[in-house]
């Protein structure tokens, strides 16, 4: 059976997401409003998939 950590899988999706709504953001056939939606919400994905990582380390 496969471990992953607690948090890992939210933190590469959050990447993903990040790095699209970047390149979302970047395009000027894009709408500015729905690229900086998708870029945040990127952003809160690494951020509370970092926090999970950090806080269940020890659990391993």
């Amino acid at each position: 059976m496969n471990r992953f950590r607690e948090g890992l899988i939210p933190t590469i999706l959050g990447s993903a997401v990040t790095a699209a709504g970047y390149a979302m953001s970047r395009n000027n056939g894009v709408n500015k409003t729905v690229a900086n939606t998708v870029l945040g919400f990127g952003l809160a994905h690494v951020v509370l998939g970092t926090i999970d990582l950090f806080e269940h380390r020890r659990e391993m």
